[in-house]
């Protein structure tokens, strides 16, 4: 058997953006606004032994129905992954390359924010291994 390959190729922000609909007047409120923090994973075949592996978060910030700030941003990886166990590779892409790309989505979503002129969110740090442990057992429900 040959030996396992497992190399970033690279790490890239694919997508940005962030809205405030309701600026100047809603940044005028005293109330705190609510913060929901969506995240996901998507594993994408690229070519034979690389796959690309992002990792996307949005954040929507709203005062009552009102928005404040919806900031969206997908962090990518694309990851050369050859010779490894069959059984091994849904881990690999669901676990080990969401921990690599994550760090870089954290800042990039901190400093998109904080460039809107709002105080940065700091995303929580995330247990991936927990986190597709619980989509295996969602999937494996539903079949």
């Amino acid at each position: 058997m040959q030996e396992p390959v497992f190399q970033i190729q690279r790490v890239y922000l694919k997508e940005a953006s962030l809205e405030q609909p309701n600026s100047p007047a809603i940044l005028l409120s005293q109330e705190q606004p609510s913060v929901d923090i969506q995240m996901g994973v998507q594993v994408t075949q690229v070519a034979e032994g690389v796959v690309e592996v992002a990792v996307a978060a949005t954040v929507h910030t709203q005062i009552g129905e009102q928005t404040v700030y919806l900031a969206e941003v997908k962090q990518a990886g694309i990851f050369e992954i050859r010779n490894i166990a069959e059984d091994q590779m849904a881990p690999v892409m669901g676990i080990a390359c969401p921990q690599i790309v994550y760090p870089y989505l954290r800042g990039n979503v901190a400093d998109l924010i904080q460039r809107a002129g709002f105080p940065p969110v700091h995303l929580a740090e995330i247990n991936f291994q927990s986190m597709y442990e619980q989509q295996q057992g969602e999937q494996a429900e539903l079949q």
